[in-house]
């Protein structure tokens, strides 16, 4: 009988035990898996896609909400997007997958909570939404004993707790499974293309900011989707402008540095009082050009510009607070692409 690959032991380089050069790469070299993977041992038929096809049978829609670069905003998408659709009624789902930076607890107020198991196994901890409908949620964030812990995880760890995310946490039946995922295209990303490729996969949500530093990653990552099979629904262009109420706004004289904002105020009020009832905008990662533009990576990749979140104050403070934007502030300009 052959040796059983054990990928928790796999090295950091591992090329995978599945691939016609496990066993013999230079990456193998010292993997206590070497003569195991070489022997065609880890060419065996995966059974976790089986395994998650049956787990998730009961989740009408899943998406993925994916980017190619850090700090672009995923996990507010992600957070956002799950509380509008169970604002809507339905029946939703939170997956988080970004192991080692986990912000979905604290975006969603449940910093603290703890995970159950039962005979079905592991419960989602769920946050009250209105209108009658259902958001549970699940994250490497509720197993830690402080928000400060750093999670020092190999990528076959990491890709172990992921499959037990997908296959042992009861859903139960969901309109929606929405999985926020890390940044990049490496082990998170191609384990979880690989266990949901027998599941009902609606698609990808691509998260981009408009200067040309991230969407150069983020072409990268509709690349990794095209190569995946993923479907891209569509991309969602965050940060597209700093947007504030004029009378939060303050004014200083380029010259000194002085505080000229009292004056501002009034001159204005004096003019118009109704201008202070005004937003301001300023465009803080302009694009070069519009040939350069989110909107226009989205066409050359024949998918939809799904909308343009500002950087708006009220949707800094849902996401600190873990309130639903659209519905503690229908009225801020970051509602409308979740409405």
């Amino acid at each position: 009988m052959s040796a059983q690959v054990d990928t928790d032991k796999a090295n950091e380089s591992c090329v995978g035990p599945s691939s016609e050069e496990a066993g013999k790469a230079e990456a193998c070299a010292g993997c206590p898996n070497a003569a195991a993977c070489a022997s065609g041992a880890g060419r065996v038929e995966d059974p976790t896609p089986a395994l998650v096809q049956d787990a998730l049978r009961g989740v009408k829609h899943v998406i993925l909400v994916l980017s190619g670069k850090g700090g672009v905003g995923k996990s507010t998408v992600s957070c956002q997007l799950a509380m509008a659709l169970a604002s809507k009624g339905q029946a939703v789902g939170l997956l988080d997958i970004d192991i080692c930076g986990p912000s979905v607890p604290r975006m969603l107020g449940l910093r603290g909570r703890g995970v159950h198991r039962s005979s079905a196994g592991w419960s989602p901890v769920f946050v009250d939404a209105p209108n009658d409908g259902e958001l549970g949620v699940m994250s490497v964030g509720f197993m830690l004993p402080d928000d400060d812990n750093a999670v020092v995880w190999r990528g076959p760890r990491k890709n172990g707790l992921i499959k037990q995310f997908l296959t042992e946490v009861d859903w139960g039946d969901l309109d929606a499974l929405v999985i926020d995922t890390p940044p990049g295209t490496s082990d998170e990303h191609i384990s979880i293309a690989q266990y949901l490729k027998l599941a009902d996969l609606s698609g990808a949500v691509v998260v981009t900011t408009p200067q040309e530093v991230s969407m150069q990653d983020v072409r990268k990552e509709l690349n990794f989707c095209a190569k995946a099979k993923i479907p891209v629904l569509g991309i969602v262009e965050n940060m597209a402008r700093l947007v504030a109420p004029m009378s939060s706004m303050t004014f200083a004289d380029r010259a000194t540095g002085e505080d000229r904002t009292a004056a501002v105020l009034a001159a204005l009020r004096a003019a118009d009082p109704t201008l202070l009832g005004l937003d301001a905008s300023v465009d803080v990662f302009s694009c070069a050009d519009a040939a350069s533009s989110p909107r226009s990576m989205a066409a050359a990749f024949g998918t939809r510009h799904l909308g343009a979140l500002p950087l708006d104050p009220e949707l800094q403070r849902a996401c600190d607070a873990g309130r639903s934007l659209v519905d503690e502030f229908p009225k801020a300009a970051a509602c409308a692409p979740f409405q």
